[in-house]
């Protein structure tokens, strides 16, 4: 699916938790989503249109309740951009093909590995290895 879709048609394509979250920049309550305690080796794709996103290598325990990845797959198919909602200043994670809402990234890591991506499961699917 491109950007262009329209907001019918996605409404038909997601149920009415991931149009919340992909679609209204939503987030799904802490420890209820499906990939926070997932361990399986695969890959994390979009859930609007399927794009690789992250790969299990990459994901981590973060304790926050959320999918928590060192690094993208490919960043390419992600977007970054300023979020200034809720009264502070944070990183939005876009999926580049179709614009949808993954979560945000931070600096906070307290290791050298990176970053952390945390996504809200809802945002996603997986392939399993």
């Amino acid at each position: 699916m491109e950007s262009k879709t329209t907001e019918d048609k996605w409404k038909k394509k997601l149920t009415k938790e991931q149009y919340k979250v992909l679609r209204k920049k939503g987030t799904e309550p802490p420890f209820t989503g499906k990939y926070v305690k997932h361990h399986e080796n695969g890959i994390y794709k979009c859930a609007g249109c399927g794009a690789p996103l992250f790969s299990s290598d990459e994901k981590f325990n973060s304790g926050t309740g959320w999918p928590s990845f060192y690094k993208a797959m490919n960043k390419d198919n992600i977007e970054e951009k300023v979020d200034k909602s809720l009264g502070m200043v944070r990183t939005e994670v876009l999926c580049k093909n179709c614009g949808g809402h993954l979560g945000h990234v931070f600096d906070d890591v307290p290791t050298n590995k990176g970053c952390r991506y945390c996504i809200n499961s809802i945002s996603l699917d997986f392939d399993k290895k």
